[in-house]
């Protein structure tokens, strides 16, 4: 069960970084709607999103109303909170597509329906039908220049060679005014966020305060680094996505299971909903055990079963145990196969293949064999396997033995592989 008050439970799992000094005693005296801001800069979340996800997700289970605000206004112009440059600015066009391509993905996290169901808004509603001239009286006003580039974000641009544009510097003010809107049609009287998003949630705070007299409150969760000190959720390909046509559910898995051993006990605390009494009890097994890898494969499991589903984490499982050893390339696809031996040894088909090629003349081609007489003796020793099934006999393989007619799996005893990659039919 979760923490009894929405602060403590954040607290304990080491998602609060800092919060405006009403914010617990908010928290525990009564069910608030709260908000968290997605930039639609793509048309799907990546990992680098969780953290606030969760955070929306944490707010839901403590009965509290979460609202996902989608920035097709502010999208137009861009984020300067921890940007050394400018973005580049999306159409129209663009923001409306990648708009439409978030809720499916946090559906998978929240509860549309419900008596605290979460909403889905989208600040261009509002934005895009405010003037020029309305902006600045209703809302620039309240601001002076002082105020506003004493704030971190702004300083740091202002500070860097590519400096800072008008239009990224009213960013803070566009925010806060989301703020402003969201109080005063949805009650809303909470923000969350990263920690960089600190000095715009307080401007919103500001800004209900002198223009409704309410006391609004702010709470922002760390940004979330490795061990090493990089910034969570890039590898060498780029961002980990959600989307599983943009990063496989395998790729996906192969993320979280390649966690750091110093990283595994926060990231299950941040990511996942498990109790902290049980990832203790994980983390404590895999000391005991690194090899196992225990606590990174309870969160690899955690968190591709809530993005894909059973069924893609049963897939991703078989084809990590393949590359692991004791696994089979029975049940997965010629796809699949190929993304997960992507660093094996392959070769072509030979031009024979339609009619029938020796097995020990394909072991020689793998380089399993110098010689079809070495060949023959492995094959007769029981350790060659043609997709994972035991052969004990020199038969003829053809393109009939292919998975998906696209692959040809030769294993040497537990971990040698090569792929023989056929041509299409």
């Amino acid at each position: 069960m979760p923490a009894a008050n929405l602060y403590d439970e954040l607290k304990s799992r080491g998602l609060l970084f800092d919060s405006t000094e009403e914010a617990r005693t908010l928290l525990a005296e009564r069910m608030v709607t709260a908000y968290i801001g997605f930039d639609p800069t793509g048309a799907s979340l990546h990992v680098g999103h969780l953290l606030p996800v969760m955070a929306l997700v944490h707010l839901q289970r403590h009965g509290h109303t979460p609202i996902a605000l989608v920035g097709g206004g502010t999208g137009l112009i861009g984020d300067p909170s921890g940007k050394t440059a400018e973005r580049k600015l999306l159409t129209r066009e663009d923001v409306a597509a990648n708009v439409a391509g978030l809720r499916g993905q946090l559906e998978k996290f929240l509860d549309f329906s419900g008596d605290n169901a979460a909403r889905m808004l989208d600040n261009a509603d509002w934005l895009t039908a405010i003037s020029y001239v309305e902006f600045l009286r209703d809302v620039g006003k309240h601001f002076t220049i002082n105020y506003m580039t004493a704030k971190e974000s702004v300083k740091r641009r202002m500070e860097a060679e590519e400096g800072l544009s008008y239009t990224e510097f009213s960013y803070m003010l566009m925010q806060a005014y989301d703020f402003l809107v969201l109080n005063e049609r949805e009650g809303c009287l909470m923000q969350l966020g990263g920690s960089d998003q600190w000095g715009n949630i307080t401007a919103g705070i500001e800004l209900i305060r002198r223009v409704r007299g309410v006391r609004a409150q702010g709470v922002v969760m760390p940004l979330v680094t490795t061990a090493a000190g990089v910034k969570f959720g890039k590898t060498e390909e780029g961002a980990v996505w959600l989307d599983p046509a943009r990063t496989s559910p395998y790729r996906f898995y192969q993320f979280w299971l390649n966690t750091d051993d110093q990283d595994v006990a926060r990231y299950l605390k941040y990511f996942t909903l498990l109790p902290v009494e049980e990832i203790d009890a994980a983390v404590q097994a895999h000391t005991a055990e690194p090899h196992r890898r225990t606590a990174q494969r309870l969160l690899a499991a955690e968190v591709t079963r809530t993005v894909h589903g059973e069924d893609e984490l049963a897939r991703a499982e078989r084809a990590s145990a393949l590359l692991f050893g004791g696994g089979s390339v029975q049940g997965l696809s010629a796809a699949e196969i190929v993304e997960v031996l992507n660093e094996v040894p392959s070769s072509d088909a030979p031009a024979g293949l339609a009619d029938g090629v020796l097995l020990s003349d394909l072991l020689m081609q793998a380089g399993f064999a110098s010689s079809r007489a070495e060949a023959r003796r492995l094959i007769a020793g029981g350790g060659v396997y043609l997709n994972d099934a035991a052969r004990g006999s020199d038969d003829r393989v053809t393109r009939e033995d292919a998975i998906e007619g696209q692959v040809i799996v030769l294993r040497k005893g537990k971990r040698s592989y090569h792929v023989i990659r056929c041509d299409p039919a």
